[in-house]
This record gives C-alpha cells, structure tokens and sequence, in this order.
C-alpha cells in the first residue's frame, strides 16, 4: 500500500518528539483505558462495537442495578469475562512495561479491570477501577479469584450465601480510596504523563492529565480519534494505535541509552 505523502515523517517527527521528552523526564506516568486492550480482544466499552451500544449501562454497569438485580447484571459480566479469559496482552501493555527499564517510568494508572498490565509486567499498577479477577462477597466481604469461582450458575454465591460481585467499580461506587490517593500523588509529581487508549471523559480519571498539567507536566495522548484533551491540555497527541506507538518509543530509547 502507497504511503500517504508526509504521513510517515510525521509519524516520525512525534516518535522522535516524544522520545526526547521521555529522555529528558524526571519522571514519567501512564493512564491509560480501554482502548489500549482492544488489540487484545476486549471490546471498548464506547463506539460502534463498544460494549454499551449492546448493554445499557444505566440497566447494566450501575451499583443500584446490581443489586436490584444481580443476575441480569452477570449475564453481562459473564460475557465479559469470557472475553477478558481469552485476551492476552499486547504490545502496548509490553511496551509500557519495558519503558521502565529505559526511562524514568513510575507507574501505570488504569481504568481497566482486565489485569493485562500486570501480566506484561508492569511493576507497580494503579488500579482505579479495580479489577475482575477479584470476586466480593457483598455480605461478609470475603474475597475470591475469580478462577475459584464457577459462573455456570448466576450470580455466583459465597458459602455464606451472600451475592459475589466483581471487585471493580460500577456508576455510583466511590473509587478505592488508596487508588485515588496514589493516582493523585503520581500525578502531581511527574513531569511527563501518557494518556493512552482513553476517552478522558469518565470523572474522575478524567481529571488525571488535568492534574498533571496544573502541577507543570507535558501532556501526551496516544489515541485513534481526538478525544477532550486533544485541544484542551494535550501538548502532543498522536493519533495512532498505541500497539504501534509504545513499541516505537521503546525502541527509541533503548537507541539513545548509554
């Protein structure tokens, strides 16, 4: 296929753009959101194959509508499941990871639930919104693997008889306080923040890269399609598939490295 005429120079001058700024930051940090693990397999929850166009959320992602009626909600999350047991991850989650052998990377901050980040490595992964492989008793608290748990009959109990339910956030929870805490304190003290695979508008993770920017750090997006950073806070955005981009930038580094 013919190139498109300058489009690989850009690509090329944001590579070598972002490359410096990780070179010179004292410390860098990752948000990132669903759109990092759909080359994985797991379908977005926004756009025309995300998640809600099938499921409303209002019906389907809302604490008030887990527990009016947990079973209708864990068909859902069944379905869910069965994708997330099959993804693997990608070449983003790698990248990130290895970014903290060539650069001053400190942490991720997901909104995902999914824990692909922690499977490719990452060292030290906030999880925001908590994460599926984790099951809650919503009686006595007790928490399960999800790989202990059988889902052929909805919902799953504990053996106290309480309903379990997946240790992550829905619409109405509060999100977990020493993850909010660490996502802040991460955010307020790095000078280089990626935003990957990220819509931006779910509060409050949408307020991180605001954060950040208010406290003097360099703004990077990293997304198919502009998003409410790309002209509001976004010193950088680059519209392409994190897969290709993270992978580019490792590269990059280890190029430059002593």
């Amino acid at each position: 296929m013919k190139e498109i005429p300058g489009r690989s120079v850009e690509k090329n001058a944001q590579i070598v753009q972002l490359t410096e700024l990780a070179k010179r930051a004292h410390k860098v940090i990752a948000l990132t959101g669903a759109g990092i693990s759909v080359d994985s397999g797991i379908p977005a929850f926004r756009g025309n194959q995300g998640l809600w166009e099938k499921y409303d959320p209002t019906e389907y992602a809302h604490i008030e509508a887990f527990l009016r009626d947990p079973g209708k909600v864990w068909v859902m999350l069944a379905e869910m499941d069965l994708a997330v047991s099959k993804a693997k991850p990608n070449a983003a989650h790698y990248a990130l990871a290895h970014l903290e052998q060539v650069s001053s990377f400190s942490s991720v901050i997901t909104q995902n639930v999914d824990n692909l980040h922690q499977r490719a490595g990452s060292s030290r992964v906030i999880e925001f919104h908590g994460n599926t492989q984790r099951l809650k008793c919503l009686s006595c608290n007790r928490l399960y693997g999800k790989d202990h748990v059988s889902l052929a009959v909805l919902p799953p109990r504990c053996t106290c008889g309480g309903v379990l339910k997946p240790d992550a956030v829905f619409f109405g929870e509060a999100i977990p306080w020493e993850a909010n805490l660490q996502a802040s304190q991460e955010a307020e003290s790095c000078d280089l923040i990626l935003v990957v695979g990220t819509s931006a508008v779910v509060a409050p993770a949408s307020s991180i890269p605001f954060m950040a920017k208010r406290n003097g750090a360099t703004v990077v997006e990293i997304n198919l399609e502009p998003t409410m950073l790309t002209d509001t806070v976004a010193d950088l955005s680059i519209m392409r598939s994190a897969t290709e981009v993270l992978p580019e930038l490792v590269e990059e580094l280890r190029n430059v490295s002593p």
